[in-house]
């Protein structure tokens, strides 16, 4: 096929449908408005740069996230790829120096030959197959655009990122290194005694917030809440929460500590480390003032503030065909997080999805979605089943799939079974596509 495709987005998803078309045999423009236009919450102008954390989560195939992953790669996933030339330790998360990911994705798309990248903003919906990929930070033209064409103005969220600090900065005899339950010491701990948790949500509670006009009428994602909102929802609800302190233990009292503060690696280096749970809109000197109460952090070099944005998503069972694509255009389809999928691997396995179908689409076949007992097909019916007047986003969790025909007993011995069987199902819809083999697709990054 020698037809010339766009893909609106330069960001994970829209990196993956470029990737998958052109393994097709499909030309692509991919589209990305940086540096034209800016966004309140990009640094650069890299393709599938990270803006929140730089944890892509558990590869643990019992972890939901971790069978998505097996799924992606199964499809040749270009962005496990990356991920897998970027990372740094974090336990059983794959996490990723953010800047080396980015240049891996950006030598990926350029490895594939067919695939032209255009710096431009796109104002209007495309003519002729594209994918729109353009996240949650779409522009107000195209926005605008996107409403028209589907009659529905959607719903919207805030998101927000979480500040870095610097290594070197640490008081390292607060701070120790450990993880939970003895699992690799990747994550740096700041325990908190009763007193200096409490002290630390009072501060937190009446600190100086940044509102926005409309902010307080729109919801949250329940998965990304900022740190003073949780804090506001009652005294226990951090410890409770992020700031858990189960199966660690702090080893100058050889106790364990009432609350603590986790930070992740974020760089390959180790000089970078991300207050893990700490999405806020506080303002910037209320952020170095509260945060630098916790215990290890009085002396922290903030690399980075926390900072909220604008997060929007389309009414997808509203608004879209099952596939995801425009009742009345076929070859138009809609991919990442402006489709309502919450998560950095879900955004890309739904771009890989986008990719392959209008791929299908174009060459005369009808487009396909695995079977709801794989994590990727779950995801995808809870998008278009959803109550349209409540939809919300979702991340992959083990909760969207099929149950077992026969219950199992134990929560690790349900999850084994349900991965399994996730896992086999996957394979065999795969292998239904009919081009070629699943294992040689999965180990050399092609596709079927």
């Amino acid at each position: 096929m020698s037809t010339c495709v766009t893909v609106v987005g330069g960001g994970l998803a829209g990196c993956e449908a470029a990737v998958q078309l052109a393994r097709r045999g499909l030309r692509v423009r991919l589209l990305e408005m940086r540096p034209a236009r800016r966004t309140p919450a990009h640094q650069t102008d890299d393709l599938a740069e990270l803006v929140c954390t730089n944890s892509f989560k558990s590869e643990d195939p019992l972890n939901a996230h971790g069978q998505l992953k097996r799924e992606m790669r199964t499809m040749g996933s270009v962005l496990l790829a990356a991920a897998g030339r970027a990372r740094v330790p974090a336990g059983l998360a794959l996490a990723v120096d953010r800047r080396l990911f980015s240049q891996a994705m950006a030598e990926a798309v350029a490895a594939e030959g067919g695939i032209e990248v255009v710096r431009e903003e796109v104002t209007a919906l495309p003519e002729g197959p594209a994918v729109i990929a353009t996240g949650p930070l779409t522009s107000d033209a195209l926005a605008t655009a996107i409403r028209g064409a589907l009659g529905d103005d959607g719903l919207a969220f805030f998101d927000a990122i979480a500040p870095i600090v610097h290594r070197d900065s640490l008081d390292d005899s607060v701070v120790f290194p450990a993880g939970r339950f003895g699992e690799s010491p990747d994550y740096l701990n700041c325990p908190m005694s009763r007193d200096e948790y409490e002290a630390f949500v009072t501060q937190l509670k009446s600190a100086d917030t940044y509102e926005g006009p409309d902010w307080e009428t729109l919801p949250y994602f329940e998965g990304c809440l900022p740190i003073e909102v949780m804090a506001a929802r009652g005294a226990d609800t951090l410890r409770f929460g992020p700031l858990k302190p189960i199966g660690l233990v702090d080893p100058r009292t050889g106790q364990r500590p009432w609350a603590v503060v986790q930070l992740r690696r974020e760089d390959r280096a180790g000089q970078m480390w991300n207050l893990v749970g700490f999405q806020t809109r506080l303002r910037t000197g209320e952020q170095k003032r509260v945060f630098g109460t916790i215990p290890g952090l009085a002396e922290a070099e903030f690399l980075r503030w926390g900072s909220i944005h604008r997060n929007s998503y389309l009414n997808f069972p509203r608004c879209l065909t099952p596939h995801g694509s425009i009742r009345d255009r076929p070859d138009l389809f809609f991919a990442g997080q402006l489709t309502g999928v919450e998560g950095y691997t879900e955004s890309a396995a739904s771009g890989i999805l986008a990719g392959l179908n209008l791929a299908r689409v174009l060459g005369g076949d009808e487009p396909t979605v695995p079977p709801p007992t794989t994590m990727l097909g779950a995801l995808l019916r809870y998008l278009r089943d959803g109550d349209p007047a409540r939809v919300q986003p979702m991340n992959s969790n083990w909760g969207l799939v099929d149950p077992l025909p026969t219950a199992v007993r134990g929560k690790d011995a349900r999850r084994e079974a349900l991965a399994r069987r996730a896992q086999e199902d996957f394979l065999a819809w795969w292998r239904s596509l009919g081009r070629g083999a699943v294992e040689d697709a999965a180990e050399s990054g092609g596709a079927p």
